[in-house]
């Protein structure tokens, strides 16, 4: 048993994978809880699909990706909440036309470039096996950046995500606050694009906290639940990922999805309603 979960270790990457890995998991369950208690599922999707208009020109320029991609996300998120409040549309209209017309132009670009395109679809899919150390370095400080965020905007965060009437009731710059969770969604898909790539990203913010929400009414706890679900899903799947041969960033995904699962079965059994997510 030891030696199982020792070979890996001996490995370079799987190091940094694991390092990396964790920092994803962490931050996408913090921000993941505000996600799922607001009902944004869908704008993290949309938000991880406008990151990749930014990869594409990231990668003609030869500039750094990660730029590329941040850039592209927050102007779609600050995008999002401007054209919905302006035009009186819903989230979700403006969410599905802004989503659809910046992944097509991600496709639209890359169509135009000739010849090795390969590292661009590792984008879409995500390789944590292939984290360097660089990429362990931004990851680094954007989730130092998102979790001091959230720390000093937490109480004003949490009646957002439960009450935003109230909130508002209150006095607290509620059009503000929307805007700065909609950045912090935008920086959180950017720091884990590497680990599950576009496609699989809206999976590691939602699904960790839907299962804490399963178990836990309570916000902090929910939020606790779910950096641990969300980290034990890094970790087996790395390590699936390792001994199976299978690619990474799914395998993480569905021991999260099986943990979901896992947890509404229990629930049932044990007689309990499933709260409304």
């Amino acid at each position: 048993m030891i030696d199982l979960l020792a070979t890996p270790l001996q490995y370079g990457f799987m190091q940094r994978a694991l390092l990396g890995g964790v920092l994803v998991a962490a931050v996408c369950a913090i921000v993941g809880t505000y996600v799922v208690l607001r009902g944004l599922a869908f704008i993290g999707d949309a938000l991880a699909h406008a990151a990749f208009p930014g990869v594409v020109i990231a990668y003609m320029l030869k500039a750094n990706i990660y730029l590329g991609a941040a850039i592209s996300t927050v102007a779609t998120a600050l995008g999002i909440a401007y054209v919905s409040r302006r035009a009186r549309t819903s989230y979700d209209t403006t969410i599905g036309i802004l989503f659809a017309g910046a992944f097509a132009l991600g496709i639209l670009l890359m169509s135009r470039i000739r010849g090795y395109t390969a590292d661009l679809f590792g984008f879409l899919f995500g390789n944590v096996l292939g984290i360097s150390n660089a990429d362990l370095a931004v990851a680094g400080i954007l989730t130092a950046i998102v979790v001091l965020a959230v720390a000093a905007c937490y109480k004003e965060l949490l009646l957002l995500a439960f009450d935003p009437t109230l909130a508002e009731a209150m006095g607290y710059p509620v059009q503000a606050l929307n805007y700065l969770l909609l950045v912090l969604v935008a920086l959180t898909i950017v720091i884990s694009i590497q680990a599950v790539g576009i496609v699989l990203v809206v999976a590691l913010l939602v699904t960790p906290s839907a299962t804490a929400y399963l178990l836990t009414e309570r916000f902090f706890r929910m939020m606790a639940l779910g950096v641990l679900f969300s980290v034990l899903a890094v970790v087996v799947g790395l390590y699936l990922s390792f001994y199976l041969n299978v690619a990474s960033g799914a395998a993480v995904v569905l021991v999260s999805t099986s943990v979901f699962f896992g947890a509404l079965g229990c629930r049932r059994l044990a007689g309990q309603r499933t709260p409304p997510l």
